[in-house]
């Protein structure tokens, strides 16, 4: 039932299919599944298809290596009217040690849920019941104000970028 599920984790062995030439796991592996935790949790949360909008705050804190058991936890920070903002903290850590796993990521995705048409469509509304989720909600909040001056300036710099682009495509 749509409005219900809050958050989620997956758990699972990397893989020597994820590994890159360095020995540890691809950052597009541990993107993909960031992706794919906090689809479930928007189409969970939404009970319709949805996409990914953004992803911000990507950064890889250590690797992750083969064998490693990681935990991937998505949670619901916000809700606009379309949208749903959700916080993925990735972790891991080697299960033959049993130590507690690390942090390896954190971001933040916005997701769009989508009609059958494809056009946006509303979402049911986070509303925060504990302290802790009224602290991930502002800090969602607090990023969304972040991110539109940082689009603002994207938008600025890409408009100076055209005119160059042009004259090279006329040469």
């Amino acid at each position: 039932m749509p409005g219900r599920r809050r958050e989620l984790t997956f758990r699972f062995l990397a893989e020597p299919g994820d590994v890159n030439y360095g020995g540890k796991v691809f950052g597009g592996a541990v993107m993909k599944w960031i992706d794919q935790a906090a689809y479930a949790l928007a189409v969970g949360w939404s009970g319709r298809y949805a996409v990914t909008v953004h992803v911000g705050g990507l950064e890889f804190e250590r690797p992750i290596a083969i064998g490693h058991l990681v935990e991937v936890r998505a949670r619901l920070m916000r809700t606009g009217r379309t949208s749903m903002h959700i916080g993925v903290e990735v972790k891991a850590a080697d299960p033959r040690r049993g130590e507690a796993p690390g942090r390896t990521t954190h971001c933040i995705v916005v997701f769009v849920a989508l009609d059958e048409a494809g056009r946006p469509t509303e979402v049911p509304p986070f509303e925060p019941r504990t302290d802790e989720e009224r602290a991930l909600e502002a800090h969602a909040r607090h990023v969304a104000e972040l991110r539109a001056a940082l689009d603002a300036e994207r938008a600025a710099f890409l408009a100076r970028l055209e005119p160059a682009a042009r004259l090279e495509s006329e040469l």
